[in-house]
């Protein structure tokens, strides 16, 4: 039998009781949202396999969840629910990631067929995964990117360390992508098939984070009608993230550093220990030393935490992977909106000499918004942030020359961009490069890209 878990949402009791029903007596393990937020509250007490959504909903409607979905679960499949008259609703879903959609009247039948066909697809995908995880380690690492002599070396730390099982703290600058490290050393781990939970321990009070991580039992507090496991317990067999853990209150701290000292924990309201198999990963964007030092973190949980250190470099001791991260970006975000857009000369050498205080995550945003204000194939300084249009925008002072791609190697690069977007179309390249085709063929030629 079984025993694959589908969340069905549905704003229509009688429909999403009806599936829930249908997909229970088939075998599977079905749970149940009235709503969009609900789904996503549902994903993150348990997780499932597969997302059987209605599109139009109050709240938040199937296409809001879709996205969502795939943005914080992309290893889940989710099938879409559309009457007749919306099939171009559904064809948008598909391009949004959906593993495909079923007409109302709901029919019983279809929907057990491509229920079976996309669990059976992920399934796949988690094997593939496995197994190339077990071939080539250094496959989890593609999500790094950058070239860096700063990047190379993370990446081989993050190869020796993700195979022990000690504790590991993450340090850099707000918005290096220390979360996409510790993601990576889970999945590069002995625990990769177990989840990654992650909490922000600067979003909570003290009373929520204590119930976010412990969990509570039924009664606990006026309103808990039901045991919750805390993320503590959701990780067992995997990895426990903990975000900014410089702001865990001290009163948590002590309480944190019993549970990693016992490996046991106590959910709130609760008076039987329970055993704690999770391996702990920690960030933090301050000097946690020095915070330990003066008192405003306790020094045994430093230690305990800070077993292995692993430092995120900031984006302006790595300014050589700008042109590649700014590319990645404008393909993830291009793809989306299915479209084929290109950077110009011009945008890249802003995004070279500017200082980035947000580091990568800024990046990112600089690209998504100077896309949503193009409008055409190609990005130019126009369509950027005001503090970019300026041509007297300068490095910093840290920044090296010599780090800095030379104007050959900017330009091949760019031409390859381009070629990729229009998948090899030269008469649409020279186009969006304003150059004829004589002289794109005389660069293909100097650089090899023929």
């Amino acid at each position: 039998m079984s025993r694959e878990r589908i969340l069905v949402v549905d704003d229509e009791e009688i429909a999403r009781e009806n599936l829930v029903h249908s997909l229970t007596k088939a075998g599977y393990r079905a749970a149940a949202a009235a709503d969009g937020r609900q789904a996503l509250a549902a994903l993150g007490e348990e997780p499932c396999d597969l997302v059987l959504t209605d599109l139009r909903m109050p709240e938040m409607d199937g296409m809001e969840l879709l996205a969502a979905i795939k943005r914080r679960y992309p290893e889940v499949e989710v099938i879409v629910v559309t009457g007749h008259a919306a099939v171009d609703s559904a064809v948008a879903a598909m391009r949004l990631g959906a593993f495909t959609y079923v007409a109302k009247p709901v029919q019983v039948a279809e929907v057990l067929a491509q229920a079976a066909k996309a669990l059976e697809k992920s399934a796949m995908r988690r094997e593939l995964a496995s197994l190339k995880r077990k071939v080539d380690p250094a496959s989890g690492l593609s999500r790094l990117i950058g070239q860096s002599a700063a990047m190379e070396a993370l990446r081989e730390s993050i190869v020796q360390v993700a195979r022990l099982e000690c504790n590991v703290l993450i340090t850099g600058e707000t918005g290096t992508g220390k979360e996409l490290v510790a993601r990576t050393v889970h999945d590069l781990s002995p625990r990769c098939e177990g989840r990654f939970m992650a909490v922000n321990c600067g979003a909570f009070s003290e009373e929520l984070i204590s119930n976010e991580l412990f969990g509570h039992e039924r009664e606990a507090f006026t309103g808990a009608a039901a045991r919750r496991k805390g993320l503590i317990e959701a990780a067992s067999g995997g990895t426990l993230f903990l975000d900014e853990i410089g702001e865990l209150p001290l009163t948590m701290q002590v309480k944190l550093l019993r549970v990693l000292q016992e490996r046991t924990f106590l959910r709130v309201g609760g008076t039987e220990e329970a055993p704690m198999d999770a391996r702990v990963l920690s960030a933090t964007n301050k000097d946690l030393k020095k915070e330990a030092e003066t008192g405003a973190f306790r020094q045994d949980l430093f230690y305990r935490l800070n077993v292995i250190t692993l430092r995120v470099p900031p984006l302006s001791q790595r300014r050589e992977d700008i042109p590649q991260l700014a590319r990645h970006f404008l393909a993830k975000y291009a793809g989306q909106a299915c479209r084929e857009v290109a950077l110009s000369p011009e945008v890249l050498d802003r995004l070279l000499l500017y200082e980035y205080p947000g580091n990568v995550r800024e990046l990112e945003n600089i690209i998504q918004k100077a896309l949503a204000m193009c409008d055409g194939d190609v990005i130019r300084p126009e369509h950027l942030l005001a503090d970019l249009r300026d041509e007297r925008v300068r490095p910093t002072r840290s920044a090296s020359r010599q780090e800095w791609p030379s104007l050959e190697e900017h330009e091949k690069n760019y031409i390859r961009d381009v070629l990729e977007a229009v998948e090899g179309n030269k008469s649409r390249a020279a186009r969006v490069l304003a150059i004829d085709r004589v002289s794109l063929w005389r660069k293909l030629k100097r650089y090899g890209l023929e």
